[in-house]
């Protein structure tokens, strides 16, 4: 055992090492700050620093061997591959949108926490060791092997590659999103432009060394995630609680916020702001209802306005505005619907009262608070089960030396990740408490500078948003509207802590979103590579080819995932749900019953697996507001982020029917799952 140890210790000093000179260098950029750098460069420091970080470790462990590429040589010890997945699972939906999800939504946001980090114990319980004892490179290759009596598992294959580009795609998009973001609030570049700076990092870390660069940059990057989150959050306890420890002072400051939301909620200037958007929403109710009559008559005003301003030969900016007004309207009354329908949505949510952050399930009777227990329940669902089949995290069970380490492995990341998930209702907590005592109640002419700051980053859809609605002078909570994904980058200032630690954060955040880019881009590349071109296409080709095959087929996904970020298809929460509930209807019921079900068989696994997304995509597309019914579509009421809750059982019961009707698998796929089913050799003596 003296090998293993060494290596262990090897690495253990080189990150030492590492996290002294990261220490070094925050402290050298805080000097640099009370010297009077300049706050862009400081900035540009941290993204460039932190990049030329990942872009060296990439270089340093590049690779052409299969193993090495595609699982790390399987000698990653437990304690580093549980950071490195801890990393691979911090995505920029933790580590940015999880705070301002709870921040918004209260104790409902809650379903995140307990589902995502519930979904580890299912991992480690009925995944993990199994798939490591396998012993192969990819998701599709244990299916193909568990369920291929009749072609070798083809079918099988071909669909649980399927699997893996959609549902990672869908959650890369939400990263190079949010790698945008970043980008452009610490470089001032345009948000486009900095998805494209972004991704030339996560370029260099995975083209060039695959699993085994992802993995040591991962730990690096898990290093700089916690150091930048909790420090923050630990300045802020300390300041609102009085105590460093942010679990102390969170149940110190809740009840706080409570008597805060009562006197809040009976204000009269509150509910003067909540009436007017309230009528705002009733007036695009009746345009709506009105529909095509009113559009028309909206176009034919706005062309009168502009022709009015130009006649009385009114000033460039009110003909600007006219014309403005005019250019954006919406074409035609199928776009005006979608248009206004998002309007009367927005201003009826900004209308409604105070939901009190620490009550359960809030509502205005016991039905809509059913409604949302339910919710709540079908999220956690959704995201536990689509944890235990991410096709990108259960990659990593194949990296370790051992099935036992595989174990151990799970562990440690639970670890890592409760490091940083108990602290996230906490900041979520502290941060409404600053701004329920500090912003709400302030002159307009008096806003502290973070909140021009990021209204300037998005001006198409401002990030952050403060407008006198009332003209009374004074910020009223109703009138503020932060968009989850920007609370956390914005805490330090809200805080008031140097300019350095908001660097640091944005540095947290990107290496967030890259540690998960990272390993999703590499799922989708091997599964396209090894399942598709090796498995299927050349089964002759070299180990040399199979490798470049998969570097070029990564760089065209990298590009195609950054072109879709760059439209901005939604927030980065929603995104990532859709993945989980994608995952959870797809893969979940074949990974389980495939290991706990000798009966399950081929037949019964692809029709589990088209059955399982069928209904979940079907249940999405029913709800969306654009493409279906909507809400009036939905069955229990239940949101269509936990459209896994119905494609699960669906896939479950399709996997059991159709395997009991038709012939049980050969003894191949037996032999198998009684290999994979019986206990890992003990670890040896140390």
């Amino acid at each position: 055992m003296s090998q293993p140890r060494s290596y262990f210790q090897r690495l253990t000093h080189y990150y030492a090492i590492f996290t002294l000179c990261f220490a070094g260098f925050l402290v050298a950029l805080a000097v640099l700050e009370k010297e009077g750098m300049p706050r862009v460069w400081i900035g540009y420091l941290f993204m460039f620093a932190t990049i030329v970080l990942y872009a060296l470790i990439g270089v340093v462990s590049r690779t052409s061997k299969v193993t090495e590429y595609y699982v790390a040589g399987r000698r990653v010890p437990a304690l580093y591959n549980g950071m490195a997945t801890a990393a691979d699972w911090i995505s920029a939906a933790s580590f940015i949108s999880l705070a301002g999800g709870l921040y918004h939504y209260g104790f409902d946001g809650l379903a995140y926490i307990m589902g995502w980090t519930g979904g580890y114990c299912l991992v480690a319980l009925l995944i993990a060791p199994y798939l490591r004892k396998f012993g192969q490179y990819t998701i599709p290759d244990f299916l193909a092997a568990r369920y291929g009596d009749a072609d070798n598992g083809r079918l099988v294959r071909m669909l649980g590659v399927a699997a893996t580009i959609m549902v990672s795609f869908i959650y890369v998009v939400a990263q190079i999103y949010a790698v945008g973001l970043i980008a452009s609030r610490f470089t001032g570049v345009d948000f486009s432009v900095g998805i494209f700076l972004g991704l030339a990092s996560i370029l260099v870390c995975s083209f060039l060394g695959g699993m085994r660069a992802i993995t040591w940059t991962q730990v690096a990057q898990y290093i700089i995630i916690l150091v930048a989150f909790l420090i923050p959050v630990m300045w802020m306890s300390a300041k609102h609680g009085g105590n460093p420890v942010p679990l102390v002072a969170y149940g110190k400051l809740l009840p706080e916020i409570s008597a805060r939301e009562a006197v809040l909620k009976d204000d009269s200037k509150e509910r003067e702001v909540r009436a007017i958007f309230a009528q705002r929403a009733a007036e695009y109710e009746q345009r709506l209802r009105a529909l095509p009559a009113s559009w028309e008559a909206g176009r034919q005003d706005a062309q009168r306005q502009l022709d009015s301003v130009k006649q009385r030969n009114a000033s460039l900016a009110e003909v600007r505005n006219a014309e403005r007004a005019l250019i954006s309207y919406p074409k035609n009354a199928d776009e005006a619907a979608t248009a206004w329908t998002a309007a009367r949505d927005y201003n009826r949510a900004r209308a409604r009262p105070l939901a009190p952050h620490a009550q359960p399930f809030p509502g205005a009777d016991r039905e809509q608070s059913d409604i949302k227990r339910n919710n709540f329940l079908a999220l956690a669902f959704c995201l536990m089960l689509g944890t235990a089949a991410l096709p990108h995290i259960l990659m990593r069970s194949y990296t370790t030396p051992s099935v036992h380490e595989a174990r151990q492995s799970v562990f440690w990341t639970l670890f890592f990740i409760l490091l940083i998930y108990l602290a996230i209702p906490a900041l979520a907590v502290l941060v409404k408490y600053d701004i329920y005592h500090a912003l709400v109640g302030t002159e307009f002419s008096r806003l502290p500078t973070w909140i021009s700051y990021w209204a300037n980053v998005d001006k198409l859809h401002p990030l952050v948003s403060i407008t006198d609605i009332n003209r009374d002078g004074i910020v009223q909570l109703a009138e503020i509207a932060i968009d989850a994904d920007v609370l956390v980058l914005a805490t330090p200032e809200i805080a008031g802590l140097p300019y350095v630690i908001s660097g640091l954060v944005a540095a947290g955040g990107l290496a967030a979103a890259l540690s998960t880019a990272d390993g999703l881009l590499l799922a989708i590349s091997n599964a396209l590579s090894h399942d598709i071109y090796y498995k299927i296409v050349d089964p002759n080709a070299s180990t040399q080819k199979r490798v470049t095959i998969s570097k070029l087929l990564l760089l065209a996904v990298a590009f195609i995932a950054a072109y879709a970020a760059s439209t901005k298809p939604g927030d980065i929460l929603s995104l990532v749900g859709a993945a989980f509930s994608l995952a959870a209807s797809t893969l979940f019921p074949v990974l389980v019953l495939g290991v706990f079900w000798p009966r399950a068989n081929r037949a019964g696994a692809v029709a589990a697996m088209v059955g399982g997304l069928g209904v979940c995509i079907y249940y999405m597309l029913r709800t969306h507001p654009v493409l279906g019914e909507g809400a009036a579509g939905q069955w229990f009421h239940i949101a269509p982020i936990s459209a896994g809750i119905f494609g699960v059982p669906a896939g479950m019961l399709v996997l059991v029917v159709v395997s009991l009707l038709t012939p049980p698998p050969g003894r191949r796929s037996l032999s198998l799952l009684a290999h994979v089913r019986a206990p890992d050799e003990p670890a040896p003596p140390h």
